[in-house]
């Protein structure tokens, strides 16, 4: 019989973790589903994992608290017997971080910051104990945290994003004698994400802004494509890409805030 890789991708349950799920289901790996909060949506998951082939079972944790990371690692040991691929893709929801630099809170800026930097600190370490040689370990990132400071109320979140790609390459490199990768995927704006909690004005406005030119290839993404994206990360023939931010957004990142997209896609 031959091996079936193991992977968790916390918060899996839904939306952008959902289709790195499916996708490495698909590829013949058996999931662990994280989720928080919702059991009855990591309940859904997993089923359309088997669904693909694949195998898995539900994990529960709140990533924010390192005791709870450790807890959900012994059960992964438990229950896998060792990991190959680790996705830490979980956040909390916008209304506990979501406020401008002069407003936001200590405990709303930890939030973000407990949520991302420190338990990808805390999750890789206790990973990489029951990972195999040439693992895969991949951050879900957000490029305007590192590159702007027009969304304020995103301060928390993109200060935490911007450490969170800090450490990748830190990590990527104390890791790279055994072969394991870590690297970070940065999405555009994604359908059936934090998208769709937003109020419907502003869905629609992000929607118009991206289809007439701001992400070049006229679409918002999808949870698959990340998943796509992840996949060729987590791939045998990505051995040799380490610390690196893949931006997976139609293009999104190669426009200039100074002109109309019109102007630059040559309309």
């Amino acid at each position: 019989m031959s091996y079936r890789k193991k992977a968790l991708i916390t918060g899996s349950s839904r939306g952008i973790g959902k289709g790195i799920a499916l996708k490495l289901a698909a590829q013949g790996a058996d999931v662990a589903i994280h989720y928080y909060r919702n059991r009855k949506a990591a309940d859904d998951t997993l089923a359309e994992v088997r669904l693909r082939g694949a195998d898995g079972f539900i994990v529960q944790a709140d990533i924010s608290n390192p005791a709870e990371i450790a807890r959900m690692f012994d059960e992964i040991g438990e229950r896998f017997e060792g990991l190959d691929i680790f996705v830490a893709n979980a956040r909390p929801e916008a209304a506990e971080f979501f406020y401008p630099p002069l407003e936001i809170t200590p405990v709303q800026w930890d939030s973000a910051f407990d949520s991302q930097v420190k338990a990808f600190l805390v999750a890789v370490r206790q990973a990489v104990q029951l990972m195999r040689d040439g693992g895969r370990i991949v951050a879900i990132t957000h490029s305007p945290g590192g590159r702007t400071g027009s969304l304020q109320p995103w301060v928390a979140m993109g200060s935490a994003k911007a450490a969170l790609e800090s450490l990748v390459r830190y990590f990527a490199v104390a890791l790279a004698k055994r072969g394991i990768t870590v690297n970070a995927v940065s999405p555009g704006w994604i359908e059936d994400s934090v998208l769709n909690s937003l109020p419907e004005p502003a869905q629609d406005a992000i929607r118009r802004w991206h289809t007439r030119g701001w992400t070049p290839m006229g679409r918002l993404g999808t949870p698959a494509d990340i998943g796509n994206a992840v996949a060729l990360l987590c791939s045998e023939d990505a051995g040799w890409i380490t610390g690196q931010i893949l931006f997976a957004d139609g293009g999104a990142s190669l426009m200039d805030a100074g002109h109309p997209p019109e102007l630059q896609l040559g309309w």
